[in-house]
């Protein structure tokens, strides 16, 4: 299994259909297991895809519309009855705390999980550092308050065989570079280069604006909604949403390496006219029409 992957849930926008059960999206990075928008029946395709309590390490939600947010309440009441024993992080917009208190305590349960709200503001920014990544969120153009999620690794460094031979560096002595700085008057820099951390982004419902194409800068895997084609485009830009074109092109001028588009409206039958316009719209790089239950590794260092 890859160490870096992402599990689609669910691919449906406003209403689930036969094929498309409401959004859901867990991004597996390492030993992390991040949550986004669980709609409603998140609990059962979190069983489909094999994706269990134990494993979610943080949740984030875009903003608080049932299809993106009613699953919400299921989901913590699972982490408490399966006893996860580690804090559980929750990010959400600030303006919608009435809906998350609202929606953690739906019903009456035993509370045994450590659920740490954490509710996000203004201009969003960076909402946590931990040992692998920092989380950034940025707002977006809905007709409620929505955030888009930006996960970006820590550059590493990148040890050059040749360099290293020719100083008389090996073995252990490596490691000891590597945590130290220096061995022997050699530094690291001088044996070494600096490795681009990879970025994932997470954009669901909103129009262009500055916050969408800030998060989707420089992604090695992007996830964006695109819940309109552009003949469409109007009906877009009147409920805050994308088009499938749009979405395109904003990925194309971020030089995302692989796009996946998501969140489509029940009124479109054929997700190849999905792709189709994507491609139209110029972008190259690989692309992934979503349906439930994929999941779409994260690429390769380039």
């Amino acid at each position: 299994m890859p160490a870096r992957e992402l599990v689609v849930l669910g691919t449906a926008s406003q209403v689930p259909t036969r094929l498309r059960n409401h959004n859901g999206y867990v991004l597996r990075w390492d030993s992390d297991a991040i949550l986004f928008d669980p709609g409603e029946g998140t609990q059962r395709q979190l069983l489909y895809a094999g994706v269990t309590a134990h494993q979610l390490t943080r949740i984030c939600v875009t903003h608080f519309h049932g299809d993106h947010a009613l699953g919400l309440a299921g989901v913590l009441q699972r982490v408490s009855l399966d006893r996860v024993p580690h804090p559980v992080p929750v990010h959400y917009p600030a303006t919608g705390q009435a809906y998350f208190d609202r929606l953690r305590h739906a019903t009456a349960y035993h509370e045994t999980a450590r659920i740490e709200p954490s509710p996000v503001a203004g201009e969003g920014g960076a909402l946590a550092r931990t040992e692998g990544y920092t989380l950034h969120a940025r707002p977006l153009s809905h007709p409620i308050d929505s955030y888009g999620y930006r996960l970006t690794e820590h550059a590493g460094r990148t040890m050059l065989p040749d360099r290293l031979a020719a100083h008389g560096i090996g073995g252990p002595d490596v490691g000891r570079l590597m945590r130290e700085g220096s061995l022997r008057g050699v530094t690291l820099d001088e044996v070494s280069v600096e490795r681009r951390g990879q970025r994932f982004a997470f954009i669901m419902d909103t129009r262009l604006c500055d916050g969408v194409h800030e998060l989707a800068d420089g992604c090695d895997l992007l996830v964006i909604e695109s819940t309109f084609l552009d003949r469409d485009a109007r009906l877009a830009e009147e409920y805050g949403h994308l088009t499938a074109a749009q979405a395109a092109r904003v990925a194309a001028g971020a030089g995302v390496r692989h796009l996946v588009l998501t969140h489509f409206s029940q009124r479109y039958q054929d997700p190849a006219a999905f792709e189709d316009e994507a491609r139209a719209a110029g972008f190259t790089g690989a692309l992934t029409v979503a349906g439930d239950l994929d999941r779409v590794p994260v690429p390769p260092r380039a």
